[in-house]
């Protein structure tokens, strides 16, 4: 039962389409943790465009995903890529949209024998 995701817009969007849902779903579960892992180096690194660009890449699959905490801590991860501000101030941000796809990607993996 899904309880870190929602697919209802992805099925608004597919018409009900279990091979889209499917593709969209593989999709998550292997690029966005990678992804995720381009955003920490950026922010580690205080490279603020890759963690701009790969926070930028993200957030339509977390909102696609109802994943909408998720969501709203990557748009903070891009306004403080903006504006270039200290590492500290985004590293709690960072650490919760972790720990909300990790617990989304693990809940889609059992619900659908990935």
């Amino acid at each position: 039962m899904a309880l870190h995701y929602n697919l209802a817009k992805v099925y608004a969007l597919s018409d009900n389409d279990p091979e889209f849902v499917s593709e969209i779903i593989n999709l998550f579960v292997t690029e966005v943790p990678m992804d995720l892992e381009q955003v920490k180096q950026g922010i580690e690194e205080k490279d603020y465009k890759m963690a701009y660009s790969f926070a930028h890449k993200i957030k339509p699959s977390l909102d696609l995903l109802g994943l909408n905490l998720a969501y709203e801590d990557i748009l903070q991860i891009e306004a403080w890529s903006k504006t270039e501000g200290k590492k500290k101030e985004i590293k709690e941000t960072f650490k919760s949209v972790a720990n909300q796809v990790e617990k989304a990607v693990k809940e889609i993996k059992k619900d659908f024998n990935l």
